[in-house]
């Protein structure tokens, strides 16, 4: 292929990623990056397992001298979050990702670059594919669907894994370990519904250009939630005007903070669609006034369409609905203050359809405490029980604990001291990471969350510097070294 990523070092790291780049995998859609790797272990002579959740494990073994050697484990995920800017044509099934380099600066033309997690695709391959390495035998792990719920990961055979180091390498900034993080699951609330045929002035909204971001790193940085938002303005024009709710939609994912919604709602009479028009436009401008010194984006689009038809949904039904909506949790939920804040416990509305015959909400919580998760999944129960929807959960996967002692974790200390003249900081997150599965199943296991700078995952935004990946491949490279001896 005509390679984008020119003039980096090492080539084949970004190679790599173009490579990968140009396959489609959206959580769910992996058997096609799976199937690659498969064939690039077998090229190289590699030991190589892949399983029917498209799970690959490919084994290297120690440089000369380092066979005896314990052997460390490379962890990182294939799939990727599909988003993509309104109006953006691109089908992530089929199409690769369009890339392109500004300024040493990798991005994607108008959806997301997938660097969550392809970095570490990429880097396990560079390091399996380089003869010139020192490094004890390599054990790399390829989950599926960690965007999803985890769900590789827990159905990996992890007795196949004899490493007890890890280095998961998942984490978003350079200079950075992450050694604790929270635990998460995904709840959804169900409730069907009979449209009923309905006509007149279709008053339709959209929300959009809110920065969204990852609903764990980013749920402390008080952006808005284009969900919530728009629940807040439909809530007060069925309130106050005589409409029926026709549409409320909004998010793709329930793990990213969701970007825009739509609504609409129809109106018998014009005047009261007039009154709702004037309504909505001094709703939008009370919530610019309170939001855009930190979502400067935002916009909130009011439209009229006279003579029109639409399948309404029940009265009964549509109030209960966005009620729920707007009484739900949303957004941080409590925090550590002997920790500087870090945030404990939130959860995140991702995502709201109101579909042809029923009425979906789903929610993802995440909690480093395991009792506040259950008191968070105990209300988001009784939300959907109070509003007649009925409710599941799935996905569900634990925290990470710190540990006190940890030779990896020294390790990258020590290498990032010698390499760059600074001390490497660790910290605990509140994202979830695939650490704790593993931790669970492989007793006495050693663990880190390392990588490369990412900017904005799980938006259209996303971005890499592409430096920042040439300095943590020689941090990576030296700490195998290290671990080698």
């Amino acid at each position: 292929m005509e390679y984008q990523i020119t003039g980096w070092q090492p080539e084949k790291l970004f190679h790599f990623f173009e490579e990968i780049s140009a396959i489609p995998r959206g959580s769910g859609n992996e058997k096609g990056i799976s199937d690659y790797l498969v064939e690039f272990a077998k090229k190289r002579g590699l030991w190589v397992h892949q399983d029917e959740s498209w799970n690959v494990i490919i084994k290297k073994a120690g440089s000369p001298g380092a066979e005896d050697c314990a052997p460390v484990m490379l962890q990182g995920h294939l799939d990727m979050v599909c988003e993509k800017n309104a109006g953006v044509e691109h089908d992530f099934t089929k199409e690769g990702l369009k890339l392109a380099v500004k300024d040493g600066v990798l991005t994607a033309d108008g959806t997301t670059l997938g660097a969550d997690n392809g970095v570490a695709v990429a880097l396990m391959l560079t390091v399996l594919d380089d003869e010139t390495l020192v490094h004890p035998p390599v054990e790399c792990v390829f989950t599926t669907e960690e965007e999803v719920g985890l769900n590789g990961a827990v159905a990996l055979d992890k007795s196949l894994i004899t490493a007890r180091t890890m280095i998961n390498m998942d984490s978003e900034d350079e200079g950075i370990g992450t050694v604790s993080c929270a635990g998460g699951l995904r709840i959804e609330c169900e409730r069907p519904i009979q449209r009923e045929a309905a006509k007149g002035t279709l008053l339709r909204l959209a929300i959009g250009g809110l920065k969204g971001g990852h609903s764990g790193m980013d749920i402390d940085k008080e952006r808005q939630n284009a969900n919530r938002l728009m629940a807040r303005i439909v809530w007060q024009l069925m309130k106050h005007t005589e409409g029926r709710l026709v549409d409320l939609t909004g998010g793709n994912k329930d793990n990213a903070i969701p970007r825009e919604c739509h609504a609409s709602l129809i109106y018998a009479e014009a005047v009261e669609a007039a009154k709702a028009e004037k309504l909505a436009g001094e709703l939008a401008e009370v919530l610019a006034a309170e939001i855009t010194p930190y979502e400067e984006g935002f916009t909130c689009r009011v439209e009229k369409e006279e003579g029109a038809k639409a399948a309404a949904i029940p009265a009964e039904a549509a109030k209960d609905y966005v009620t729920a909506m707007y009484l739900a949790p949303n957004g941080v939920q409590s925090r550590n203050m002997h920790m500087d804040g870090f945030v404990v416990s939130s959860v995140n509305m991702g995502v709201v359809r109101a579909e042809e015959d029923r009425l979906v909400l789903v929610f993802s919580p995440r909690s480093s405490v395991a009792s506040l998760q259950e008191e968070m999944k105990a209300r988001l129960g009784l939300l959907a029980e109070t509003f007649g929807f009925s409710y599941s959960s799935s996905g569900e996967y634990p925290g990470w604990s710190y540990q006190e002692d940890s030779r990896i974790r020294e390790v990258f200390q020590e290498s990032y001291r010698e390499l760059f003249g600074k001390e490497m900081k660790m910290e605990a997150i509140h994202a979830g990471l695939e650490c704790g599965l593993f931790s669970d199943a492989l007793p006495g296991l050693d663990a880190i969350a390392v990588g490369p700078t990412l900017n904005h995952v799980h938006t259209p935004e996303e971005n890499m510097p592409l430096d920042s990946c040439e300095r943590f491949y020689e941090l990576l490279k030296d700490v195998l070294r290290r671990l080698a001896e």
